[in-house]
This record gives C-alpha cells, structure tokens and sequence, in this order.
C-alpha cells in the first residue's frame, strides 16, 4: 500500500503566507469603504458588515441643507429686484402713507409723532392735536406741558414736544408758517431727518423719495438689495437699482409688505406671494396654512390703521381712541 506524501515544510508555509495576504487586503477594503470588517458567527459563516447611519441622538434622520444659491450677478439682481417691485404693485394697487393728513404741516407733525411707535397710535392722537393747534404758528404758541399731554399716548412725548414746538417755530420764522418743499429745507427743522423729509416731499408735494424706516431696511437686505445697516447707505443703494419715477410708490409697496407679510422675528414666508424671488425665503414659516394666520391688516382680516382710509383700501379702518375710562 502506497502512502500519499506529506507535504514539505516550505509548503505549508507558502499557503499560510497567501491567506494572511488575503485577510489583509479585505480589511483595507472595509476601511477604505468605512465599514467594519466582516465578522464570523457561531455558525462559521460571515456576518455582514453594519453600515454607518446618519441618524441624530434622538433618532431621526436630519432635515437635508438646502442647495448653496449661485452668485449673482449685479444684472440679474436688479432685474429680479424689479421684478419684486411690479409683483408688490400688483398686491398692493392700494399702497399708501399710513398715516392721516389733510396737509403738509399735519402729514410733517405725524411723520414726528411716529418715531417709536404705530402709524394707528398717532393716527388716534393727531385729531384732537390738530383740533387745538392746527397751524405752525399755534403749536409754536402752545405752552409745553399741554402739548405733552396732547401728544402722551405716542411715546417719548417730552422729546416729541420739543421737536415740534421748535419746528412749528422755525416754519413761522422762517417759511412764512408754510412747510418747505425742498429736502434740503426740511433737514434744517428739529426732529426732521431725511426719512421723515422723504415722507414729506413724497406724499405732499410729489417729489420722489425713498423712506427707509425699520420695515424698508430689513426686507431691502432679505432681498438682496443692500447689506447696509446704515439708512442713507440702504437708501443710496436702493436709488441705484430703481428709477426715481418709482421711489415713492417702492417705499410704500415695501413697507406695506413689512408689515402685512415679511415681518421681523416671523415672516410669512408660505403665504409670500413673491417667495420665489426672495433669497430668504425659508427664514419663516414655511407651511401655508400657518402662514396665512401670520398675515396682518387687510390680509388678515384685521382693521388697517388708518381712520380715514383711501376709497380703494380694501380692509376696514382703524378705530378711534377709546376714551379714558372716568374714575369711580
């Protein structure tokens, strides 16, 4: 009986030298595809490797980034900025000051008033301010202490007097009692900066002008208009992309807009009908049945704030002053 040769020494070893390569070149496999490699079961066959998971601690998958926007381009910009502006004509045919006037000396004392506080809170307090001193020469003439309770429900009420004691006084020294028409006019009366001459030359005397309060700043730079903090810098920006013909109705369309829609701590952003323009679209609620509640005025259902509203606004108008309540 013939026996089968054992296999020499050097052998054996070339065959545990090929597996140990094997082993080896599959776990760099599993490194490089960043999983772990396989392991054996009680069973002997190879269990298969866990894959990696994106999940946060509490368990759920994380909400996908949106894509990076492509630059653009100073074209594109102010052809997109302007189309805002003919979608925002088209919502708001009935933009308007939003705040009551009959002429330019009161539309000026208004202006004053509502720094700090809502075009409705003055617009409930100028009637009877306007009843006791309707002209410059009478508000100049008014002793301090009973303009100040005049003018009380507005905010700020002893700066707000001394601004417009002296400015009624410098209308009657030096304008003949009459309100300037021009910018550089109106800058030289206290308590009047640019904003509030812009709202002046704009609306009572139809010169164009761009008013940049709070609500104008702050979409201005969600659309991509300017990055300024600054109001003469965001102004000066904006007048570069729009013409001046359209100034005016621009600051109106756009506050409107602030107010009704784009608001500072929650825009209604699912309910904004100039979201795919807007580059900061998604700052605010997106769901549009929860945005449709943010929505204010007219859009919401709600008065607006003016007691003389134009014949086209479409909402209701505000209430007057509730009268003070007599102690018992």
């Amino acid at each position: 009986m013939n026996a089968t040769p054992e296999k020499p020494a050097a052998a054996k070893k070339a065959v545990t030298k090929k597996a140990t390569a094997k082993k080896a070149v599959a776990k760099k496999a599993a490194a490089a595809a960043g999983q772990a490699p396989a392991k054996k079961t009680a069973a002997g066959k190879a269990a298969p490797a866990k894959k990696s998971t994106a999940k946060t601690a509490a368990g759920k998958t994380p909400a996908k980034k949106a894509p990076a926007r492509k630059p653009e381009s100073r074209v594109a910009m102010v052809r997109r900025a302007r189309r805002i502006n003919r979608e925002l004509a088209e919502l708001y045919p009935y933009a308007h000051p939003e705040l009551d006037f009959t002429n330019p000396f009161e539309l000026l004392v208004a202006t004053v008033l509502s720094a700090q506080t809502t075009d409705l809170r003055v617009n409930q307090t100028t009637p009877r301010l306007f009843a006791v001193c309707p002209t410059p020469e009478d508000m100049a003439a008014m002793p301090p202490e009973k303009l100040e309770e005049l003018i009380r429900p507005t905010g700020f009420f002893r700066a707000k007097t001394k601004s417009l004691i002296g400015l009624s006084a410098a209308l009657r020294d030096r304008f003949g009692g009459e309100v300037p028409g021009r910018l550089e006019d109106l800058v030289t009366l206290p308590g009047v900066g640019r904003k509030t001459a812009n709202v002046v030359l704009g609306n009572a005397f139809g010169v164009p002008g761009i008013t940049v309060d709070t609500h104008f700043g702050r979409l201005a730079r969600r659309f991509g208009w300017t990055t300024a903090e600054d109001a003469e810098k965001v102004e000066a920006d904006v007048a570069e992309i729009f013409p001046k013909s359209e100034w005016t109705m621009l600051s109106h369309r756009v506050v409107f807009h602030g107010r009704r829609v784009c608001h500072s701590r929650k825009p209604a952003c699912g309910a904004c009908a100039i979201a795919p323009l807007c580059p900061a679209y998604g700052e605010g609620e997106t769901d549009p049945e929860k945005a449709r509640k943010l929505l204010k005025y007219e859009l919401g259902g709600q008065p607006g704030q003016r007691l003389k509203p134009p014949a086209d606004y479409p909402g209701q108008p505000a209430p007057p002053m509730a009268p003070p309540v007599a102690a018992s």
